[in-house]
């Protein structure tokens, strides 16, 4: 069941699919039109999924679903990752990636490999305040306060205390 994305409780389930490069807007049309399709219909064992998403900077894909009213099973989750490859083939993307890491220069939205941001960081073209996408979360809350924050506060600060 398609809810408003705000409507979620804090405590709602979130995964974060990142694309490597921004989505035209008739692209982040065309995939919105899926995911409403996909989410208004996502179900866990035969049982509606109060669920939702939103697209973020053209960029970041965002399912959560209200697990107070059903859990995800381990079913409806592969659902949902069937329906993001179905994305990453319609569109050419590459949403499943988790070796992309995301960053911000300013409001520009950069995407790299993990060892090209290792070299950003060897060459200090990012520090620990350089503001990352921590995909990693797991709640609406996190999304909220976790999601994009200084590289020292997130899981990207190894890179910091490390000899590459």
């Amino acid at each position: 069941m398609l809810i408003p994305f705000n409507a979620l409780p804090k405590d709602a389930r979130v995964w974060v699919y990142q694309s490597k490069h921004e989505l035209t807007d008739s692209q982040v049309a065309s995939v919105t039109e899926k995911l409403k399709t996909f989410v208004g219909v996502w179900q866990r064992h035969g049982e509606d999924l109060k669920a939702s998403f939103a697209i973020k900077y053209n960029q970041f894909i965002i399912l959560a679903v209200d697990e107070n009213v059903n859990d995800v099973s381990g079913c409806s989750i592969d659902s949902s990752v069937h329906c993001i490859k179905q994305l990453e083939e319609e569109f050419g993307l590459d949403l499943m990636n988790k070796l992309n890491i995301a960053f911000k220069i300013g409001a520009q939205i950069n995407t790299v490999s993990m060892i090209e941001f290792q070299g950003f960081v060897k060459s200090k073209k990012v520090n620990e305040k350089t503001i990352v996408f921590n995909n990693m979360i797991q709640s609406m809350t996190e999304l909220e306060t976790s999601w994009e924050v200084p590289a020292n506060l997130s899981w990207h600060k190894r890179f910091f205390n490390s000899k590459f």
